[in-house]
């Protein structure tokens, strides 16, 4: 399994915020950010302080995917 974060890009793009204003409202640091514009998984107090800045659930910042179906994700990228 992989993770992605797709959704929570769409919310940003959504709210009108970009990633650097994550960051910093969600007090994150620059190589949590880019761990996760990579497809990495990070600690879930991170995935915490976003939902609590965003006001929003888990489910709606990261999905788990099987890793067959992210290799097509990342060829379409």
């Amino acid at each position: 399994m992989s993770v992605t974060y797709n959704n929570l890009w769409k919310m940003l793009i959504d709210k009108g915020m970009n990633k650097t204003q994550l960051r910093l409202k969600a007090g994150i640091s620059t190589a949590t950010l880019a761990k996760m514009s990579r497809g990495e998984p990070v600690n879930l107090s991170i995935i915490t302080k976003i939902c609590n800045t965003l006001g929003c659930h888990i489910g709606e910042v990261v999905d788990c995917i099987p890793d067959e179906r992210m290799e097509i994700l990342l060829q379409r990228i």
